[in-house]
């Protein structure tokens, strides 16, 4: 998934985002709320880990604007108000989900997998297609029973192949989803990762390349 951490204390919001990282989620940073407006503005994020108390434009105006906008992105407060009225009143700013700090890393991160399925059309928890079988939860992948040790990369490539059940996926929703802001559009990642995951995969050979589209799985 692609989420944005929103956190004006730069070495909490740093160790939320390697934490998600090591789950395969491509991460972006913001620390303040005018900072994550023009990110939201500009990339389509599934979850946002949204702090209320930001500098420059408030984690409440933030959270209005992305439900204003009408867009799927979920919304999880992260903030150190823990009163039930500061529950109900981000809740009721359209926020999908309220956690409070201090926290635990795991569970931060089973919320936004959580939130992330609702953003998404349904899908099996283990995706299968052409003898190809991914377990998200486990981090597997294997191919006719055979295990593949996929890259963090590679597997969320194949994740969203697998998602896309047969349609072609376009380079540039792959850039999107896998990988964050930082990442050059010009440095061929994607190709260069699909490159690695087809030799990964074996024969016979199942991404197929869809000229002037994308990439798509037999």
């Amino acid at each position: 998934m692609r989420v944005l951490v929103v956190e004006d204390e730069p070495m909490l919001a740093d160790a939320i985002a390697e934490w998600l990282r090591e789950d395969a989620h491509a991460v972006d940073v913001a620390h303040d709320g005018g900072a994550a407006l023009e990110r939201i503005a500009v990339h389509d994020y599934d979850v946002v880990v949204l702090d209320r108390d930001l500098p420059v434009v408030h984690g409440d105006d933030v959270c209005r604007e992305l439900v204003g906008a009408g867009v799927t992105t979920r919304v999880l407060m992260l903030t150190a108000a823990a009163e039930v009225t500061d529950r109900v009143a981000g809740l009721s700013l359209g926020a999908d989900d309220y956690l409070t700090k201090p926290f635990a890393f795991p569970e931060l991160a089973a919320r936004i997998q959580s939130l992330g399925r609702r953003c998404r059309p349904a899908a099996p928890p283990v995706l299968r297609r052409s003898g190809v079988t991914l377990d998200p939860a486990r981090h597997e992948v294997f191919r006719d029973g055979r295990y593949l040790p996929l890259s963090k990369k590679e597997f969320a490539v194949l994740a969203e192949l697998l998602r896309a059940d047969g349609a072609a996926v376009s380079a540039e929703h792959l850039l999107e989803k896998v990988w964050d802001e930082h990442a050059d559009p010009f440095t061929g990642a994607v190709r260069l990762t699909v490159l690695k995951l087809r030799r990964k995969l074996g024969d016979p050979p199942l991404v197929e390349t869809v000229t002037g589209v994308g990439y798509r799985l037999r």
